[in-house]
């Protein structure tokens, strides 16, 4: 099941003239198949160019569809919760009353409340959900390996042309997230190092935030840069500071695009959180994620192409007032009152105002915001009177970049415990994201092993692209 906005319009239907027409032009040699594929049904080399950013805003921990965006409120106590829905401005689509600033932008985003895995931990998940692979094995201790698929925005990298050697494709920030060990999928893999995340590891919240990583050493000018010397020590800096192996192909690339970006006045604006009025710095929440989605718009502004900014570096698990959405409920804490006071002020605080600034600065069509987690909430509440680790279906929220509008796909079931129509799994999510920026998700990169690879094994949801 599928549904729109009663404002929403599509001019992608044929109408019985066009359809004639086509006919005849058949006898010159343009058939169906090529008329439908010059409207970009999934099946060209290279799809149209949609999204020339993406903003991928991690939940890190697994946030509750059903206390968020696939609310049951016909459902018995035990699944339910004590949240009611609201109207929202797209009329159709009822969402948590906790969330009354991001039900007035519900008209321009599209959500997917039917994707579903098996992956229960969060670490297995967290890297299908960044990769858009299903991992080897569902294990909470699954680490990163060269085996393992890289992230987006390495792929992007990988895949897309960039020409601006001023401005990184991919950035990352401000956490390394981890359940344990650090989760798969968050860096290039077998990519190599040229195509990792500029990851940045400071608080954009921080007064005096900068970007350690393009901080000279102490005693090492501009001039001493050319010197063999000068660039180890450069080097190694660097490799302490973001944890990079010295092995790794693609260092002298990485590094050289490092020199690039040191010299260069156009990236330290992009990151110069300072230069933002206070009133927006206001409306986006003096917390690390409200001002990490703010320098989100920044980078998106300035060029970079794909931007991964985590709501927490950890699951969250006992705590009362901060972290991730792991909310199960142990030691006596309640998932219920967490949410209310943590998770969903920020996330009504921050997801409204990032896409009203993008579609104010006349940026929201060309940029694609995905926000999604690794998995959903159990819809039984459990004895915690909280929630556990469902993969078996939830929703992820896209809007901007090419995707329709005030539109929902597919539907789970009355509980909201699994897909009732037209199930997605992550694998689906990739080659959407992908098609968006314009990668045909069917492209082949070169493993570890020398393997021609898949980029997505997914099929791109046609219906949400406008």
């Amino acid at each position: 099941m599928s549904f729109a906005c009663p404002s929403f319009s599509t001019s992608r239907h044929f109408t019985r003239r066009a359809l004639l027409r086509t006919g005849s032009l058949g006898l010159l040699g343009v058939s169906l198949p090529k008329i439908l594929q010059a409207t970009s049904q999934y099946g060209g080399l290279r799809p149209p160019v949609r999204a020339r950013s993406v903003i991928f805003l991690f939940q890190w921990g697994g946030p509750s569809h059903l206390e968020t965006f696939d609310m049951k409120p016909s459902a018995d106590d035990g699944v339910r919760g004590p949240h009611r829905p609201m109207r929202s401005a797209c009329p159709d689509i009822e969402i948590s009353e906790r969330l009354p600033h991001t039900a007035a932008i519900m008209n321009k985003v599209s959500l997917v409340r039917s994707v579903h895995h098996t992956m229960t931990n969060h670490n297995s998940a967290g890297y299908y959900a960044l990769t858009g692979k299903a991992p080897p094995s569902d294990d909470q201790r699954l680490r990163e390996s060269i085996d393992l698929f890289p992230g987006y925005g390495s792929v992007a990298s990988r895949q897309l042309d960039h020409q601006d050697a001023a401005m990184p494709s991919y950035v990352s920030y401000p956490h390394v997230i981890s359940d344990g060990t650090p989760t798969p999928g968050q860096f290039a893999s077998f990519l190599g190092k040229q195509h990792d995340p500029l990851f940045i590891p400071s608080d954009p919240n921080e007064t005096g935030f900068n970007l350690p990583q393009f901080s000279l050493p102490e005693g090492l000018g501009p001039d001493r840069l050319r010197h063999r010397r000068g660039l180890q020590q450069l080097i190694d800096r660097q490799a302490r500071l973001m944890d990079f192996s010295a092995e790794a192909r693609g260092l002298d690339d990485y590094y050289t695009k490092a020199l690039t970006m040191l010299n260069s006045p156009r990236i330290r604006d992009a990151f110069n959180l300072a230069a933002e009025p206070e009133k927006m710095r206001d409306r986006y929440g003096r917390t690390t994620y409200g001002q990490g989605c703010l320098l989100a718009r920044r980078l998106a502004e300035s060029g970079v192409r794909f931007t991964t900014c985590y709501f927490s570096d950890s699951i969250g698990g006992q705590k009362t007032d901060g972290g991730g959405w792991d909310t199960h409920g142990f030691n006596n804490t309640r998932m219920f009152p967490i949410i209310e006071n943590y998770h969903l002020p920020i996330t009504d605080q921050t997801l409204p105002t990032l896409l009203l600034d993008l579609e104010q600065r006349g940026m929201l069509d060309e940029t694609l915001v995905v926000w999604m987690g690794e998995f959903g909430r159990t819809p039984k509440i459990n004895a915690n009177t909280s929630r556990d680790h469902w993969p078996h279906c939830y929703t992820v929220l896209l809007a901007g970049g090419g995707v329709k509008r005030g539109f929902v796909y597919g539907a789970s079931d009355e509980t909201g415990s699994h897909p009732a129509d037209a199930p997605v799994t992550p694998d689906d999510i990739a080659a959407t994201i992908y098609y968006l920026m314009g990668v045909d998700p069917r492209s082949e990169i070169t493993d570890a092993q020398g393997r021609p690879i898949m980029i997505s094994s997914g099929q791109p949801i046609l219906e949400l692209i406008a």
